[in-house]
């Protein structure tokens, strides 16, 4: 299998809290950038998905804090798509310290909504691979 898509970020100093640890909503602004980076890398870019009446939703999330981070650390923020039979997927994504040291973990469920019925696509594995000019950075 092969690395999952990832992106670096740097903490900064405002994005922190009285402790000086990162503010937790704020993973959830990492992890969004890596999923919006993922798209524009498969060569997807918003304007594409809403020519198409189409735009990815959040069903779900989960975030799992294991280790703080403070400002200035350097981390890189995973994203790895799984499909499934359904309308909806799973996206797992890592936010790793430079060392190595994994400080948080993000599960969603997500889906790709039809913009104009206001529902889910039946099957958002193939309209995420015929969008896509690199589909295998979704695992396609």
């Amino acid at each position: 299998m092969s690395e999952p898509f990832s992106v670096p970020v740097t903490v900064r100093g405002y994005e922190t809290d009285t402790q000086g640890h990162l503010n937790q909503a704020v993973y959830l602004n990492y992890a969004e950038h890596a999923r919006w980076s993922l798209l524009r890398a498969a060569g997807i870019r918003q304007a594409d998905l809403v020519a198409r009446g189409v735009g990815p939703v959040a069903l779900e999330t989960t975030i799992h804090f294991r280790r703080e981070l403070l400002a200035g650390d350097e981390v890189e923020v995973t994203c790895a798509f799984e499909w499934g039979e359904g309308k909806t997927f799973r996206i797992r994504q890592i936010i790793r310290k430079a060392d190595g040291t994994v400080a948080a973990e993000v599960e969603g469920v997500g889906g790709l909504m039809d913009l104009g019925a206001r529902k889910l696509v039946a099957d958002p594995r193939r309209r995420f691979k015929e969008l896509a000019a690199r589909p295998g950075l979704f695992g396609l």
